[in-house]
């Protein structure tokens, strides 16, 4: 969650699958960013946080040039970056809705500026 953390990512949800049969993944993390860009940067974020914390990089990674959403897959862990406007459009939350899920506070209960993550 750090890394997420770290640039702002919002509505952390976490979804754990671990009581699930033949799951993809015990756990789904989703988060979503105000902007392509923070989108990007908390893509990149998780991955250090995840390559110092943990020595591990990610399996597969998907929709990182985008910024409308990316996916970064550690095996046992997927996490879903979304840009704030698609989150809604895939619904993975109500998709998965019978998996036990976790909220997570916003650190500081703060919205990020978007000046931080301006649009290119």
């Amino acid at each position: 969650m750090e890394g997420i953390q770290e640039v702002k990512g919002q509505s952390i949800c976490i979804i754990d699958f671990s009581s699930v049969q033949n799951s993809v993944a015990a756990r789904f993390v989703i988060c979503e960013g105000q902007s392509n860009t923070q989108v990007e940067a908390i893509a990149r974020s998780v991955e250090e946080f995840t390559e110092k914390a943990h020595d591990e990089s990610p399996w597969a990674k998907q929709g990182l040039r985008g910024g409308q959403w990316a996916l970064l897959d550690y095996a046992d862990v997927v996490v879903h970056i979304f840009h704030k406007d698609w989150r809604g459009h895939y619904g993975l939350e109500e998709l998965w809705a019978d998996a036990p899920q976790q909220r997570l506070p916003d650190v500081g209960g703060v919205q990020p500026d978007p000046e931080d993550f301006p649009e290119y």
